[in-house]
């Protein structure tokens, strides 16, 4: 007659314990990243498309580096869809750190048309409001999300001499 084998599935199973909540310690509470427009900047037209590269600053202000490996974004302007973009891009922002990305998107020529029928009629405002909002990828348990409100200023033309 065998003798069941307690101890060892007593230890494995302890075993397993520990380890998870190992897995759970560095998953503790953190401060959301901060992410800011910080800046758009032309890139060569494609098609019937225009293309733009959003600089955005991301702040970390943690006590651990937050690597990434992929950035994936939504702009709103006027709350109207404008532009999206996504980019293969990976790096670390720094514990305590900042870092600037920059991704490429595209706005579409009914992105346009949209945000253009959406003024018509109304006087022509210098101020924008805009929502962005996307995601920092790092695997299942990395992504850190985001989200960024605020005003595009539009340049103020030239006055008449």
């Amino acid at each position: 007659m065998s003798r069941p084998q307690y101890p060892f599935s007593r230890l494995l199973t302890l075993g397993l314990l520990t380890l998870s909540l190992a897995a759970c310690s560095t998953l503790g509470p953190h401060d959301p990243v901060r992410i800011n427009l910080v800046g758009l900047e032309p890139l060569p037209a494609q098609g019937l498309e225009m293309r733009f590269a959003v600089k955005l600053r991301v702040q970390n202000p943690n006590d651990r580096a937050i690597d990434y490996n992929g950035v994936a974004l939504d702009l709103q302007v006027n709350d109207q869809p404008l532009a999206s973009g996504v980019s293969d891009q990976s790096g670390q922002v720094p514990r305590f750190g900042e870092s600037v990305l920059s991704v490429p998107v595209s706005i579409s020529a009914l992105s346009v048309f949209r945000q253009a029928w959406g003024m018509a009629g109304n006087p022509p405002r210098q101020n924008l409001p805009y929502v962005l909002r996307g995601k920092l990828s790092n695997g299942w348990w990395g992504t850190e999300r985001f989200s960024d409100t605020g005003v595009l200023s539009l340049p103020q033309p030239a006055p008449a001499p």
